[in-house]
């Protein structure tokens, strides 16, 4: 089987040879074991295409997930000039003022002229919002738009063309050697950032209708955005969740204010052709029938502890026949700390539970860290190999 079927038929709890293996990986990751520079990582497409099929190839994941937004090619036009330091971050200087700081091993940080601040929720307008994006060019802006260009006041395409930039290079290359996978965020994930977590979190409890008008926006803008990315060619569609979890809301502020805006998206992704796939870091043991109910296909990362609070077995026997699994192993104490024999093992025990019954890709519970050893990411496929054909 290729990567591609592979990924398919677990997601459909069908017969695979092997379980199939794909980790999300950290930028820092890339940028530490590629030779992308930071800037062309963050700001080309080309440059994270390069780098995500590089890393799957070197470490023989059967699937890779578009987890930024595609660039606009001619984003040159807006910088005046970069900026190089010795540790190999870079500096890029924008026309409007506007600076973008691109560690070696990390996540880009905007730097406003203006000092963007985030609205409060009393100033914000539900009817101006649609779609946020952290990690676009220019960062994140209220009413948000993409790239540096205010669109005209009467635009109705919400979505550049470049957008799905990532989709257009990615899917040629690798053909049917991996799956290609697409990463939307959630509304309730747009919902905290766009007011910065604190105010997010005591808004929910203060003014929670304002709050459920908000994620109504937001449902329309992510919902459109998977279909369109299903349309052009995503293998499946990733709804970022991060902080739906228990560290953040209770399972009765996840019933009114993540699952019916999911459950949204997750039909119209549907409507399109695509499986769908939710990541939630953290604690999750005490939803997970929750997350079943949003209507979709998988859940990924399933922490365990002392992360979160996922036991696979329990998971597995809770909801496995209803969901896919991907994740579970811990990407800090085992993938980060521990030796190349002892992350073998780890993944060994994951696949005996994992693959009963079918329904499961051997990953990192969340992101793989910067500096994760590659040697003990390759050993996921090589432990994958090792336990053959899953039975039962």
């Amino acid at each position: 089987m290729t990567g591609k079927q592979r990924i398919r038929a677990a997601m459909r709890h069908e017969p695979v040879d092997r379980v199939p293996v794909m980790c999300q990986l950290a930028i820092g990751h890339y940028l530490l074991n590629t030779d992308v520079k930071p800037a062309e990582l963050w700001f080309t497409s080309e440059g994270f295409v390069a780098a995500l099929i590089a890393l799957a190839r070197r470490y023989d994941f059967d699937g890779i997930l578009l987890n930024l937004s595609g660039r606009d090619p001619g984003w040159m036009r807006y910088a005046s000039r970069i900026d190089s330091a010795a540790d190999g971050g870079q500096i890029v200087h924008f026309t409007n003022g506007d600076r973008a700081l691109c560690p070696p091993d990390d996540n880009v940080q905007h730097i406003h002229q203006s000092g963007y601040r985030r609205p409060t929720l009393d100033e914000v307008d539900p009817g101006r919002l649609f779609y946020d994006d952290p990690h676009d060019m220019g960062g994140l802006k209220y009413p948000f738009y993409f790239g540096f260009d205010p669109p005209a006041a009467d635009c109705v395409d919400r979505w550049p063309d470049y957008i799905f930039r990532l989709l257009e290079l990615a899917k040629p290359l690798v053909g049917e050697e991996l799956s290609v996978h697409a990463e939307i965020f959630s509304p309730f994930t747009q919902l905290m950032e766009l007011l910065g977590y604190p105010q997010a979190l005591m808004g929910l409890i203060d003014q929670p209708e304002k709050c459920e008008a908000i994620l109504a926006a937001y449902t329309e803008g992510a919902a459109d955005l998977g279909q369109k990315m299903a349309q052009r060619g995503a293998d499946a569609v990733l709804i970022s969740s991060a902080f739906a979890g228990g560290g953040f809301i209770s399972p009765r502020q996840y019933d009114r204010f993540v699952l019916p805006y999911e459950a949204e998206v997750v039909r119209c992704v549907h409507e399109a052709g695509a499986p769908v796939y939710t990541h939630t870091c953290g604690c999750i043991g005490d939803r997970l029938e929750r997350m079943v109910e949003t209507g979709t296909d998988g859940i990924d990362t399933l922490d365990p502890p002392p992360l979160g609070n996922v036991d696979l077995a329990d998971g597995k026997r809770r909801v496995g026949e209803k969901v896919f699994f991907k994740g579970n192993i811990d990407s800090v104490n085992t993938l980060l700390k521990k030796s190349q024999s002892e992350v073998k093992a780890d993944a060994i025990e994951r696949l005996k539970i994992g693959s009963r019954g079918g329904g499961y890709i051997l990953s990192s519970a969340c992101s793989v860290s910067p500096r994760v050893p590659p040697e003990n990411l390759a050993v996921l496929s090589e432990a994958s190999k090792e336990f053959g054909t899953p039975c039962g």
